[in-house]
């Protein structure tokens, strides 16, 4: 008797995608799909007769939309949900607020006929969904927004005085699965004087926008989606976009990043490892590295490298992490200084800043 499959319950009111998925998920003998709904209707009869592991969740469907069913399934039988997004702009907002809802991981459906495209979103979507199992559901975080801080400082430039010693901090932060909200609680702790920050979180392309979008109306810093030559500040996050890995480079006392094409890298693009390396080499001494939550090891190597280099390295603690496989595959490795609960890390950041 092997391992028991991951049993899934693909929702999407396109015949076509749940054939698609169902099919991709199916290939994975770690998977079985047990049911396809058109609506969630159908969706919530079917999880009546079979409690799945893990749902595929459209947002966009006719008779009740993917995010209303969303909040009514995570408010009585919660089950880990991945969204499975079509590409649109309009669809990201929905998706971020899926996430705040209790949705676990977002994917991007995959487009037929494009084959490395339909290789690389079946090792997306196949880790997701094996991801998604092993995540422990909390219930969502109260929303709240924060005022704007607004002192001298939104009219005078940030002074960038100490740039010119090269012993200025630079953080570096990797995540995946569950990352989206440990990241919020993360950076809203943080004042608007922390030092640079540059994130690597597993996440389509056109969603890094809205996510940086979202993250920069809570946070006392800015948050932005990165693009090539963006220096690393006192006060902002820069976000690797989707699908693009993201490294840091110095140039004299300046730190600023460059954003690549290139293979997924430890199954991803971005990569953590990626973002991880180039700190090692560029920053030496002078980079935090932080790895949360997520499936898999993506980042454990690099931050190995970080620590030999001479870097503060944190691991978020299994008590805390949706999925605790990234930062125990770095603390294996022994890459890393100090594992502490989310709800420390902001502080310790700021002490080792110091």
């Amino acid at each position: 008797m092997g391992p028991s499959k991951v049993r899934v319950l693909i929702v999407d009111d396109s015949a076509v995608v749940r054939q698609t998925l169902a099919h991709v998920l199916e290939e994975d003998p770690e998977i079985e799909v047990i049911g396809v709904a058109g609506d969630p209707y159908v969706a919530a009869e079917k999880i009546a007769e079979q409690v799945p592991d893990v749902i595929t969740l459209d947002i966009e469907m006719p008779r009740m939309d993917g995010l209303t069913f969303l909040r009514k399934m995570m408010a009585q039988h919660p089950i880990p949900v991945v969204i499975c997004s079509s590409l649109a702009e309009e669809g990201t907002r929905s998706a971020m607020e899926a996430l705040e809802n209790g949705a676990v991981e977002i994917v991007t459906k995959p487009r037929l006929g494009v084959r490395q495209f339909l290789e690389e979103s079946r090792t997306t979507l196949c880790d997701a969904v094996k991801a998604a199992a092993g995540a422990r559901l909390r219930a969502p975080n109260p929303r709240h927004t924060v005022e704007p801080k607004l002192t001298a400082d939104a009219v005078l430039a940030p002074a960038t005085c100490a740039m010119a010693k090269t012993t200025e901090k630079v953080v570096m932060v990797g995540a995946s699965t569950g990352g989206t909200e440990a990241l919020k609680t993360l950076l809203e702790a943080l004042p608007s004087d922390t030092p640079g920050i540059v994130i690597v979180q597993h996440m389509p392309e056109l969603f890094t926008r809205a996510f940086a979008s979202r993250l920069d109306g809570l946070c006392a810093i800015t948050v932005k989606e990165a693009e090539s030559g963006d220096t690393v500040l006192r006060g902002r996050a820069l976000i690797a976009p989707g699908n693009h890995h993201l490294l840091l480079q110095r140039s004299g006392a300046r730190y600023y990043v460059e954003v690549k094409e290139g293979p997924l890298v430890c199954r991803h693009r971005p990569s953590v490892d990626v973002l991880f390396r180039s700190a090692a080499r560029y920053a030496g001494p002078n980079a935090v590295g932080v790895i949360l939550t997520g499936m898999g090891d993506d980042g454990a190597h690099g931050m190995l490298e970080m620590h030999q280099a001479g870097a503060k390295t944190i691991a978020q603690d299994e008590a805390t992490c949706i999925v605790f496989g990234m930062p125990k595959e770095a603390i294996k490795l022994n890459g890393v200084d100090r594992v502490m609960p989310l709800e420390s890390i902001a502080g310790a950041i700021l002490n080792v800043a110091r």
